[in-house]
């Protein structure tokens, strides 16, 4: 159970408060150590931060104490200058129990007083520290030689330690149900997939239905102390991540599903939520904007995020509501925009199989990398239905520049457009905040694809025509 530490000193480090009746108090002696401080620290999704620093008294005894309660979970008790750790358990029971241990070995030489939860832990660690020893030496050999018929007698030894180690789990789980210790071990138990048959792609498509029914059936989020561990995001991001396909309305249904586990934890429920609307605020796969709609519509829109001002809940909603009409799939909002010569056009009135909805500035530096890629893309893909809707987000005196830097660079054979007086309200309509903007549009103006760089542009188009042919 190795992790690697890295603190974040965050002027908010929790995430819900905890009665304050007792608050904690957690005495730490280290044989052999002599710095002057020593860290408590504790895991949050996937990441660790620092809850406490203990000052060393006349004996050498360190004290983390405070009169609020600490949230229940794994703990770190993290020694400078080199950062060397070992974990504690923090339940709501146990928030005042002394340990020590020795600098030589700081988890096999640890013990505790008033930690029952702790001392179940430590034997459970040290039993599959010990099974681990007995292992390594095998390992080395299996990998050493070449003999098949020793190799298949190692291999048989390193399978009895692995039953050794799922017997000594399942027993610890039942002899001390109810304990968050056995509700770690029983966490992370692996069982045992049945076999499958059929092709591989048929074996693999049913390992993943079968470890999606059965993924909940040993871990229960919600257990106090869950949200504080090593273990829960990387486990979650395997059920959203791993055992889901990686596209918006898959997506939506595992979230959907997590967060309905975690809702019986106020403060899991919480942190998750808020971590998934973050993670697809910032996607970078295209597409991924409809989950953050779905979480904005659904969760936050409907009162489920009581944490956050009024302010920061408008803004998420105004977001996914201007999201909402531009997501893959809807049919491209329509505008009536304006060409050199001053007749009108609308975007809907270009017929063409595909159409390529362009926002850019003369003076973008980003958009002077991408002119000569899309210039070169329209020469490839004129003659294959495409054409190039161009709009130039300037106003008034300034579009003169826009159709001078058309002419300077050769793409007067492009639908050049602008709005001098932003009559069609294309900015909020297409929430054009940064450019180059790019939309991939089929010949009902439905949106294909979008937030695409100009450089890929010609793979991407090249694919959506492959996969129009085969339909």
């Amino acid at each position: 159970m190795r992790f690697l530490l890295t603190f974040a000193l965050l002027a908010a480090v929790t995430t819900a408060a905890f009665a304050a009746d007792k608050g904690y108090e957690i005495s730490v002696r280290i044989k052999d150590f002599t710095q002057k401080e020593l860290y408590l620290g504790y895991y949050l999704g996937d990441k660790q931060y620092l809850r406490d620093t203990a000052v060393a008294d006349a004996k050498g005894n360190y004290v983390f104490k405070d009169t609020a309660n600490l949230g229940p979970g794994v703990y770190l008790v993290v020694l400078p200058p080199d950062n060397r750790w070992f974990q504690i358990l923090i339940t709501a029971k146990e928030q005042h129990f002394s340990l020590q241990t020795s600098l030589e070995d700081l988890n096999e030489n640890i013990s505790f007083s008033g930690s029952a939860e702790n001392e179940l832990f430590y034997r459970y660690l040290r039993f599959l520290s010990d099974l681990s020893q007995q292992a390594e030496p095998i390992q080395k050999q299996i990998a050493e030689t070449t003999d098949e018929q020793k190799k298949a007698a190692l291999q048989k030894e390193i399978e009895d330690i692995s039953k050794k180690v799922k017997e000594f789990q399942t027993k610890f789980v039942q002899e001390n149900a109810g304990t968050f210790a056995a509700a770690i071990v029983n966490a992370n138990i692996n069982d045992e997939m049945p076999a499958f048959e059929g092709t591989d792609e048929e074996k693999t498509l049913k390992a993943v239905y079968y470890l999606r029914e059965h993924f909940w059936d040993r871990l229960d989020p919600t257990a106090p102390g869950m949200l504080r561990t090593p273990f829960l995001f990387e486990k979650l991001d395997y059920f959203v991540n791993k055992l889901h396909y990686q596209q918006p309305d898959s997506l939506i249904v595992a979230i959907d599903k997590v967060l309905a586990r975690l809702r019986p934890s106020e403060e899991t429920f919480r942190f998750y939520l808020v971590h998934f609307l973050n993670s697809f605020a910032t996607a970078k796969l295209v597409g991924m904007d409809a989950v953050y709609v779905h979480l904005a519509e659904k969760y936050y829109a409907k009162g489920d995020a009581s944490w956050i001002s009024e302010e920061q809940l408008n803004k998420i909603i105004e977001n996914a509501q201007s999201l909402k009409p531009l997501l893959i799939g809807k049919t491209a909002p329509d505008i009536l925009m304006q060409r050199r010569d001053g007749a009108k056009i609308r975007l809907h009135e270009v017929q063409s199989p595909y159409t390529i909805l362009y926002f850019w500035r003369h003076d973008c530096g980003h958009c002077k990398e991408s002119t000569p890629i899309m210039k070169t893309f329209y020469e490839n893909f004129k003659d294959k239905g495409v054409k190039i809707f161009a709009v130039c987000v300037k106003f008034r005196e300034e579009i003169a520049d826009c159709w001078k830097y058309v002419d300077e660079n050769g793409t007067n054979d492009w639908i050049h457009t602008a709005d001098p007086y932003l009559v069609s309200k294309y900015y909020t309509i297409y929430n054009v905040k940064t450019t180059p903007q790019i939309y991939i549009l089929d010949a009902k103006k439905e949106i294909i694809s979008k937030n695409i760089g100009a450089e890929q542009l010609e793979e991407v188009m090249t694919r959506i025509m492959e996969m129009d042919q085969k339909k």
